[in-house]
Order: C-alpha cells, then sequence, then structure tokens
C-alpha cells in the first residue's frame, strides 16, 4: 500500500489542517484500521491514545472532519490531512484550532487567542 508505514509505528502522529485558511486544528495519532476508515469513508478516525480505541472525530460533539487531501512525510510516518471542519470546531476545548494558546517568547506566561465555539460542558455532558 501507498501511503504511510504502519510497519515502522503502530502509531504515527497526524496534523489536522484546514483546507481553506491552512490553520493548524490539531495533532492526534492514527494506526492502520483508523487509516483505513478515513480513506474509505471520506472522514477523518484517530486513535485515542488515552482511550485506547478508535476516536471517530466528531462523534460526540458533530464537529467532524471531511478529507480534502492527504499528504505524508518523507519517512512515511506522519500524516498531514487538510480537512472541512464541520462545526467550527476541532478542540474538545470548544476553540477551532487546538493551538489556542500562545506562550510568550520566554516561556513564562501564555495568553488565549480566539474564542470559544461552543461550551464542552453543554456539549459533552460532563
Amino acid at each position: 500500500m501507498v501511503g504511510p508505514d504502519f510497519q515502522k509505528h503502530e502509531l504515527i502522529p497526524v496534523i489536522a489542517q484546514d483546507d481553506a485558511t491552512g490553520e493548524v486544528l490539531m495533532l492526534a495519532y492514527m494506526n492502520q484500521i483508523a487509516y483505513a476508515e478515513t480513506l474509505q469513508t471520506g472522514r477523518v478516525c484517530y486513535f485515542s491514545r488515552s482511550r485506547n480505541k478508535l476516536w471517530r472525530k466528531g462523534e460526540e460533539s458533530g464537529n467532524v472532519q471531511e478529507v480534502k487531501s492527504i499528504y505524508f512525510d518523507c519517512d512515511a510516518d506522519t500524516l498531514l490531512i487538510k480537512v472541512h471542519q464541520i462545526g467550527g470546531a476541532a478542540c474538545h476545548e470548544g476553540y477551532k484550532s487546538c493551538f489556542f494558546r500562545k506562550l510568550n517568547v520566554d516561556g513564562s506566561n501564555f495568553e488565549v487567542e480566539g474564542e470559544r465555539v461552543f461550551d464542552p460542558a453543554t456539549v459533552y455532558k460532563k
């Protein structure tokens, strides 16, 4: 199969990027099963390391990611997936991007960039 080499690593990092804006939305992981499902359905499926199971992006929140294009790096051990983010938020904390905290250059503090798109307590009922 052409694409990522799951023989080297069972889990590979995946960068999700907004296809329209180029904004990096999140970093997650895939195993071979999640990758195959993503190809088959056209919606991104990851492997959750914390839950140790497949994680179909948006299965709880409705904020699914439609695949627009898939790239793999020179070592075939990292993916970049350009997506159409449905629902406006990729982050489980309710922000468009998981990278919403900007560190000061010296690393002493951070500021939040962007607005919450949804309230996680309402969406995840936790």
